[in-house]
């Protein structure tokens, strides 16, 4: 039995790794990794899915807000930063025996034709409980229910069906 497509939103600040850089990565395809929060690794490694989709965010940035979607690709396996002394993601308590964190991969599916900031994310009624307008949310990955996925989607100028 085939599960569920689930929906997703990822943070990254552009200046780090914009949605023009995973669209210029060999096969528009990276390992997201980097992620140290323990609720976000339990959502890669648990959650996501071979299939499911993303809403790329860029944050930390002037104006933060919704840019491109991308899709898993692969599903959860050892962050390989982790085990590198030279990366600024090194955890020098994990073990490859025991990996700490975990990475999905993820590819580029389409940019949005218009940029989805997050005041309009904040002032659009049915986005009122999506996860990344509230107050205290930091999550850098995040569940988004289909219905909003579909309504920053159509902020976006583009169709569920555009994305194939």
């Amino acid at each position: 039995m085939a599960t569920k497509k689930r929906y997703w939103l990822v943070k990254s600040e552009p200046d780090v790794f914009s949605y023009a850089d995973l669209v210029a990565s060999k096969n528009s395809t990276t390992l997201w990794d980097g992620v140290r929060n323990y609720q976000a690794r339990n959502t890669m490694r648990d959650d996501m899915k071979v299939g499911d989709l993303v809403l790329y965010y860029h944050s930390n940035t002037k104006p933060p807000g919704v840019v491109g979607v991308a899709e898993v690709v692969r599903e959860g396996y050892p962050d390989p930063t982790q085990f590198d002394p030279n990366d600024s993601h090194f955890d020098p308590k994990a073990k490859v025996e025991d990996p700490t964190w975990i990475v999905v991969d993820v590819r580029a599916k389409a940019e949005l034709p218009e940029y989805v900031p997050l005041d309009a994310l904040k002032a659009n009624a049915k986005l009122a409980e999506m996860a990344v307008i509230q107050r205290g949310q930091r999550l850098s990955v995040q569940p988004v229910s289909a219905a909003h996925f579909r309504e920053v989607l159509r902020m976006g100028g583009l169709k569920a069906a555009d994305l194939g």
